[in-house]
């Protein structure tokens, strides 16, 4: 697989990386061990170096998984992690005080099993700390090498350069994809002119663009989907006009949903790295196998104009989730 830098921040990591949270949290009963560990190696032997965790995965949880599954080759991958939830739990609330990131980044250490974090990002705005604050805690961390670069999650551009003015931000980490196109007004123009990579999460529309989910799809008692807005049944129902079209280029391509709606990501920008998650080794493998795929500018052209023409329906988060994404 061919390496992207973020920005210019001289982070050089896998055109595409691999969401863990899914292994430990938000999707579900956790991965069994052994298969998450063999899930992470395998990824790595297939040329992905890019690991995307946090300490609220789980909580706690994923970070330990990904420290053992690395370990035999952790000088030749890149990790990233988060702080700013209160006690690592997302359900108690926003907390990025400088004592609490750096409470974080010594027990994120430790879980991890290394001696730097390579990536620290927010976790998602505090708007009861400054960002210059948060900012200049991640500065020092860098100073004193348990931190390697500063990242930000879903913030709005007036944070992002705040932040950059005191720390350079290395890469934004927000939800981008074909049905999640708001960052293409402001955010992404603001990372281009800084010199910010983005890491799209949710890539695959948290599994609606492989085309495997329907308005008939059942979800498990504590997979998070079951309270997002756009997966309610008449929405999902609604939304299907996107994933047809997929479904047809596709087949043009003899590839998959998955991998065309994966390509179009990589086409937009040379700095973007999506970190599409998964719990099955099959979707591993045909998700690595977009980053070959390159999508002609006629079907570059017909996936605009399809999206012209859709309105997408329903609210990517509850209400309480999107009260913590800054506009």
């Amino acid at each position: 697989m061919k390496n992207r830098e973020l920005g210019k921040s001289g982070l050089e990591v896998s055109a595409l990386g691999l969401g863990c949270m899914g292994l430990s949290f938000g999707y579900g009963p956790a991965t069994e061990k052994s298969l998450a560990l063999k899930l992470i190696r395998d990824a790595y032997d297939k040329g992905v170096t890019f690991f995307d965790t946090a300490e609220a995965y789980g909580p706690f949880e994923n970070e330990k998984l990904l420290g053992e599954a690395l370990e035999p080759f952790r000088k030749k991958v890149v990790i990233a992690t988060k702080f700013g939830f209160k006690e690592g739990i997302p359900g108690k609330g926003l907390d990025s005080r400088p004592e609490r990131i750096r409470e974080v980044a010594e027990a994120s250490l430790k879980r991890l099993n290394t001696d730097v974090i390579d990536l620290f990002y927010q976790h998602r705005v505090d708007p009861n700390v400054p960002i210059e604050e948060v900012a200049g805690t991640v500065k020092d961390l860098i100073a004193e090498g348990k931190v390697k670069h500063f990242g930000l999650s879903e913030a709005g551009a007036s944070t992002i350069r705040k932040a950059q003015a005191v720390q350079p931000v290395a890469a934004l980490q927000s939800e981008y994809s074909l049905w999640w196109r708001e960052p293409e007004q402001e955010i992404i123009p603001t990372l281009e002119e800084l010199g910010i990579g983005l890491v799209p999460f949710s890539p695959l529309g948290k599994g609606f663009l492989t085309g495997k989910i329907d308005d008939k799809t059942k979800f498990s008692e504590n997979d998070f989907r079951n309270s997002v807005p756009r997966f309610n049944e008449e929405n999902r129902k609604a939304n299907q006009a996107l994933v047809e079209l997929l479904g047809k280029i596709a087949k043009e391509k003899e590839a998959t949903s998955a991998q065309i709606a994966l390509a179009w990501l990589l086409e937009q920008k040379p700095w973007i790295v999506p970190i599409p998650g998964t719990t099955k080794l099959h979707r591993l493998k045909e998700n690595i196998g977009s980053e070959a795929i390159k999508l002609e500018t006629a079907h570059l052209e017909k996936i605009e104009n399809v999206l012209n023409t859709i309105d997408i329906q329903g609210a990517r988060y509850p209400e309480q989730m999107q009260k913590m994404i800054e506009n």
